[in-house]
């Protein structure tokens, strides 16, 4: 009879980012064992709250399933001897799968016949497999920073404080890190008593409901929004959508109640920021706005219990805001004092790495290369002016009052003070987008100023890393270039402006060589630095919705321009589907593989002996100056029509002459023709990879 199985782990308060990541694996393990096992369940129910991390399988049945295979042995003519005798190769096969030679079959495969044996395994009972389940679901689960305690080598997300294990009603008896599994759990820390006894699997989330403990984040999710939206609605506000704040907040209580605090007046003058960041990132509280956007006095937090002593509560908190905005405010009065362009110079102080310099140092670098960025892209005096002054002050609220205490809000306050010390209005807006995008999914700036100083400050950050020897590796990326190269990638994409990487890459290493700066040598990183870069358009493409091999396709002639890169992998996948690419697709892989291992030859216009072969070249030549602008003005479509033009002719030739001839000047000079074909036949990209 099937029976629900309960296991959780109990630990110390497990941090709320680590939750979400461990209920997936927990998930994930779960599924996995129980396939491997042939126990067949009804649902997976994962939990988590702050102290505890659980699965529930409803319905698991109570023995495996039993197992018959068939497992291929020797061939017939080595198993049996000329007289249909077994051999040794049956005998040892029989013994191996435990069966008799007379157990053995014969059966085809491909066309030859070899002898088989049938294996039956009979299941074992569920209860029987559950404890070296559930230590090894346990061991299987990892965390970004996990805990060692006592002497145990064991290492978990926190220390592990109880075990419970239960298939029905029945124990399953294992020990773990000093610990026997059994059936009382823990209920809310301060509203609960300390033990409470699960009887039934099945009553699981009833019985801790009773003791102040939702074990369901979905349910926690509902119950905070439901109470964040009353609330909000008592004082004719609204909290914007915030999916990061709430995931945190529902993994940092197990019986949220909502409480609605207010602002001081004194404070409501100051930035919209200075206000939001000490509520949000410091405090976790939702700040409520008006139905147009406007920042009301209240914000809103959720408790970890009970509507008991409320008041004190919603006391405590406007008292610990009040504190951290007093200091905001004295930070804004006293950061005012001190013109923004006179802290730069305090960046000398500040070591930006200890192989790269100071900030300073690096506001150099950004300035010559956001000067770079927009003599290439042609920009006006003034424009360039003001990109310069950008850069120049990008990083100089670093040194500020708020800044030191509040980092989140560097480039926000950069903004703010630059515009209250009069400061040109491109030039307010380019330094607080210049951090832009900060995170996945945040704005990509929209400035010209704020554009051209973010693609220069992310550009010197990865030429940096690289060139002292810091790359991301598959599970580490403590400086966040994965993220920053996206970021280039999607400003650029986004501008649609057509500047080469590679330059931009070398301007950036050279930045670098004139503070003296020591680097790994270009030629050690370049290549490295070029396949990160493509690695991130790659995923931009295919994110875009085109094939991967579309994206292969264009990406290996080179990813040095993206826009042309995202426009030929966007014609390429609209003429994929269209009935004529399949006739051009042969055409090219048929010149492509003829000529790929040959060396580049110069066509003989006086070697063209058949008329297909002169009408071929003509029908190139014809073409060859449109095609060459069409390319040169990012025309594919155009270029694309223009070599299809081609393939009746490529056909007609491939129908009256052979290619490989045993004349050598003759093979020469239709390999040189077909090699034609081909730089015009793939002008989107190297099209063998789809063939």
């Amino acid at each position: 009879m099937a029976k629900d199985f309960l296991l959780e782990i109990g630990t110390e308060e497990i941090p709320a980012k680590f939750s979400p990541g461990a209920m997936k694996q927990l998930e994930e393990q779960a599924s996995k064992r129980f396939e491997e096992l042939r126990l067949s369940y009804s649902k997976l129910e994962i939990y988590a709250t702050p102290r505890r991390l659980a699965l529930l399988a409803r319905e698991l049945q109570d023995k495996q399933e039993d197992l018959l295979t068939e497992v291929k042995g020797p061939a017939v003519k080595a198993a049996y001897d000329a007289k249909g005798v077994p051999t040794k190769a049956a005998q040892g096969f029989a013994k191996g799968q435990g069966v008799t030679v007379e157990d053995l079959f014969v059966q085809e495969v491909n066309g030859v016949p070899y002898v088989f044996a049938r294996k039956s395994e009979i299941g074992v009972e569920t209860a029987t497999l559950l404890p070296q389940i559930a230590q090894d679901m346990i061991h299987a689960l990892h965390f970004p920073k996990p805990m060692r305690w006592g002497d145990l080598d064991f290492r978990f997300a926190r220390p592990i404080r109880w075990i419970v294990a239960l298939y029905g009603t029945d124990v399953v008896n294992f020990e773990f890190v000093g610990l026997e599994s059994g059936r009382s759990t823990r209920g809310h820390r301060t509203l609960a008593k300390d033990s409470v006894l699960i009887e039934n699997a099945s009553d699981y989330g009833d019985v801790l409901r009773k003791a102040y403990v939702m074990v369901n984040p979905e349910e926690r999710k509902e119950t905070i929004q439901t109470q964040i939206k009353a609330l909000a609605e008592k004082v004719g506000g609204e909290v914007p959508d915030d999916e990061e704040l709430l995931e945190e907040v529902i993994h940092i209580v197990e019986y949220p109640t909502a409480l609605l605090g207010e602002v001081a007046d004194r404070y409501m003058h100051l930035p919209e920021a200075v206000i939001t960041t000490p509520m949000r990132e410091h405090q976790r509280y939702f700040p409520v706005r008006s139905k147009e956007g406007k920042l009301l006095p209240y914000f809103i937090t959720v408790r970890n219990g009970d509507a008991f002593a409320l008041d004190v509560v919603k006391a405590g908190n406007e008292k610990v805001l009040k504190a951290r905005l007093e200091d905001a405010a004295f930070y804004y009065r006293e950061d005012q004092k001190v013109p923004l362009s006179e802290l730069v110079s305090k960046l000398k102080k500040v070591v930006y790495h200890e192989k790269l310099g100071t900030v300073e140092q690096r506001v150099e670098r950004l300035r010559r290369l956001s000067r770079f960025i927009a003599e290439r892209l042609g920009y006006a005096k003034s424009l360039t002016e003001d990109i310069d002054r950008t850069a120049y002050l990008a990083k100089a609220d670093l040194v500020t009052l708020m800044v030191s205490d509040f980092p989140e809000l560097q480039g926000i306050m950069g903004s703010d003070y630059a515009r209250a010390n009069g400061e040109n209005p491109v030039v307010c807006q380019g330094i607080f987008e210049h951090y832009q995008p900060r995170f996945a999914g945040d704005s990509l700036p929209v400035s010209e100023a704020g554009r051209v100083v973010s693609i220069a400050d992310k550009l010197d950050a990865i030429v940096g890393a690289f060139g002292i020897g810091i790359q991301p590796t598959g599970s580490q990326d403590p400086y966040a270039l994965r993220r920053q190269a996206q970021g280039i990638v999607a400003i650029l994409l986004e501008s649609g402006w057509n500047l080469s990487l590679t330059e931009l890459l070398q301007e950036a290493y050279r930045s670098f060589g004139e503070q003296g700066t020591s680097l790994l040598p270009l030629e050690e990183i370049r290549k490295l630095l070029q396949d990160f870069f493509q690695q991130r358009l790659r995923f931009v493409l295919q994110e875009q919705g085109l094939r991967y091999d579309t994206v292969d396709s264009v990406l290996a002639q080179g990813g040095d321009q993206l826009n042309r890169v995202l426009q030929k992998a966007r014609v390429l996948a609209e003429k994929r589907e269209e009935e004529g690419f399949v006739s051009y697709l042969q055409a090219y892989t048929r010149c492509f593989n003829l000529t790929k291992k040959e060396s580049e030859q110069k066509l003989n216009p006086d070697l063209l002996v058949d008329a297909s072969e002169a009408a071929l070249e003509k029908g190139i030549a014809q073409r060859r100056e449109r095609f060459a602008k069409a390319l040169n003005d990012g025309s594919f479509e155009e270029a694309y029509q223009l070599a299809g033009e081609l393939v009746p002719l490529i056909e007609a030739l491939f129908q009256a002459v052979m290619i490989m001839v045993e004349d050598v000047n003759l093979k020469n000079n239709r390999l040189a023709l077909l090699g034609e074909c081909v730089k015009m036949l793939g002008c989107l990209g190297e099209l063998s990879i789809l063939a």
